[in-house]
């Protein structure tokens, strides 16, 4: 019944034409994009990576669909399982699932790897990401989360940061070859997919480059706003 619908991305654009019955031209993507002025690679703070040699970030929503027990599990593989004590995670953000997955790092004895400080203001929560040699999105593998974009992808790219992630459509779509791709909800190869990164800085050089520059000439908010004023200006075309 809508006159026009604005959606993040060509997989929300099928539905809305299929399911929803719509017209093409009143269907509209509009990415869910990063603002430059706010993501712009800095000096990171290094501080949270408690003199280890590698870190990891993660920043988003904490729910159930966001995966994160998947990315703990992976943790404990690599501290308990192959004896990596070099790697500090850090998870920033909140939501739903923090305090269960807190918890559910004490019963994994990773709580000295891995650190939930929760949310953080812009300048903290950047400069955090910046210190991270990678950025994990490990988003739980399933129909809603394959056809959706996620803010954090772009995010990562943004600064500048190559990124481990489970394979799925949009996240691929998202990052493209700034990213490697894990089994979906496979921890063991995520995890082995963050160590394969971690060893090779010029893998990790590359695909940072190759992302920031996507989001600097195609995925930026700048590139979205016309978009978004195209769908309003559809409901009144004779003006």
């Amino acid at each position: 019944l809508a006159d026009v619908a604005v959606v993040p991305n060509e997989s929300y654009r099928e539905i809305a034409l299929s399911r929803g019955g719509l017209a093409p031209e009143k269907v509209f993507v509009v990415r869910n994009a990063p603002d430059l002025d706010r993501m712009q690679p800095r000096p990171g703070e290094a501080n949270w990576k408690k003199d280890r040699r590698f870190g990891v970030g993660y920043v988003g929503v904490m729910g159930r669909q966001e995966g994160l027990h998947h990315l703990l599990a992976a943790i404990d593989h690599l501290v308990h399982g192959q004896g990596r004590q070099d790697i500090q995670f850090l998870c920033v953000g909140d939501g739903p699932e923090r305090r269960h997955l807190m918890e559910l790092a004490r019963e994994l004895d990773i709580t000295e790897y891995v650190s939930f400080p929760g949310r953080l203001p812009d300048d903290e929560m950047v400069a955090a990401l910046c210190a991270a040699d990678l950025c994990v999105n490990s988003d739980d593998a399933n129909e809603l989360n394959d056809k959706s974009t996620m803010l954090k992808i772009v995010e990562y790219m943004a600064l500048g940061k190559p990124i481990v992630q489970f394979d799925l459509s949009e996240g691929r779509i998202s990052a493209q070859d700034a990213a490697l791709y894990a089994k979906p909800n496979d921890p063991v190869d995520l995890g082995a997919k963050i160590i394969a990164l971690l060893e090779d800085p010029d893998a990790r050089q590359r695909m940072g480059a190759l992302g920031r520059t996507r989001v600097e000439e195609e995925l930026a908010w700048h590139y979205q706003a016309p978009k978004l004023l195209a769908a309003y200006a559809a409901l009144w075309p004779e003006r």
